[in-house]
């Protein structure tokens, strides 16, 4: 195989949507720390909805990224906690791909703390292949030609050759 065409992870975002400020947030941010072992950081609003109490600048969630080996060794913990199977419509026409964990005790290595209680997560991870930061550089930056970037149907392959993942029927 080209090595150019080799489909890697770039990173994997663990988020948790809390809705408000509070002690939830603050149970969001202990579960994706003890997670990822990274520290996580607060996602605030940006708009205001005054019907749900929203105002800009206001904490109502929880994320961390994860890149490199560790985003591997992660990726393989929550695919085990959804026991290795996925909906093909989770993945973007782009080829990354999210999807939901609904109790982090179903984690591998996580054990259940009475203090955190019981939340769940969701998981979005983006893949890149080789000379894909030819979008970013800052001198002479150029698009992504379409036969290099990765479509759904490679994503597919990569999930069911790398990690034994097996898609659901579509409905």
């Amino acid at each position: 195989m080209n090595p150019m065409k080799e489909i890697r992870i770039e990173k994997v975002t663990l988020n948790i949507g809390v809705g408000k400020p509070g002690p939830e947030l603050e149970k969001a941010l202990k579960l994706l720390k003890q997670i990822s072992g990274k520290k996580p950081v607060e996602t605030k609003t940006v708009k205001r909805i005054p019907t749900w109490g929203l105002r800009p600048g206001l904490s109502i969630g929880a994320k961390v990224t994860i890149r490199g080996k560790e985003a591997e060794e992660v990726l393989k913990r929550l695919l085990n906690a959804i026991d290795y199977r996925m909906h093909s419509y989770k993945i973007g026409k782009d080829g990354n791909f999210a999807f939901g964990v609904k109790e982090y005790i179903d984690i591998p290595g996580m054990k259940y703390d009475m203090e955190i209680g019981m939340i769940g997560l969701e998981a979005a991870v983006t893949l890149k292949r080789a000379g894909f930061g030819i979008r970013r550089r800052k001198v002479m930056p150029r698009k992504l030609p379409d036969r290099h970037r990765i479509h759904k149907e490679e994503t597919k392959l990569f999930l069911r050759e790398k990690y034994n993942v097996k898609f659901d029927e579509e409905k």
